[in-house]
């Protein structure tokens, strides 16, 4: 997965002690401008089987996550933290994710710098450090160090609300 330096400085400084909290770092992403950046940290629990994590339990692993960072120092001057969860498309970056989430519909988009770089279909999971796709237009390998982003794509069913009938 493609990570900045300062990114993957981040997720490696986090993912030391995030165990000691039962709190799983599904990704960071530094975004901004240079001289404001913002520091993205989405967080859920380690326990895969648990629920997902609630704005109330995002908001009490600040301390640990926020004291982490400063000591790391990442940036010349300030910055902002926003902690939150993963959400409903959920960021993929680790070859677990990419076997945990096969079934799912993933948006993904890749580094390369000619051909086909956006591809959404059919997560089917993970392989030879390789994540395996289907799409519309078939099968595709696609390397992990060359993905750039991956996402879940939510699954809205808008046919469950049901009209009142007077």
């Amino acid at each position: 997965m493609s990570k900045s330096e300062t990114e993957q400085s981040i997720i490696d400084a986090l993912e030391k002690v995030a165990a000691d909290h039962a709190i799983d770092i599904v990704d960071v992403s530094v975004e901004g401008a240079a001289q404001a950046p913002i520091v993205c940290v989405r967080i859920d629990h380690a326990d895969e089987s648990a629920d997902t994590i609630t704005l109330d339990e995002v908001t009490a692993q600040g301390g640990w996550i926020n004291e982490i960072i400063d000591a790391l120092d990442p940036f010349p001057g300030s910055y902002t933290l926003e902690i939150s969860s993963p959400g409903l498309n959920r960021p993929l970056r680790r070859p677990h994710d990419f076997e945990r989430f096969a079934g799912e519909t993933i948006a993904l988009q890749t580094t390369a710098k000619e051909g086909r770089r956006r591809y959404t279909g059919e997560l089917r999971g993970f392989e030879d450090g390789k994540v395996l796709m289907t799409c519309d237009d078939g099968e595709h390998e696609i390397p992990l160090d060359e993905v750039k982003d991956a996402k879940i794509k939510p699954k809205i069913d808008f046919s469950s609300k049901k009209s009142k009938k007077n």
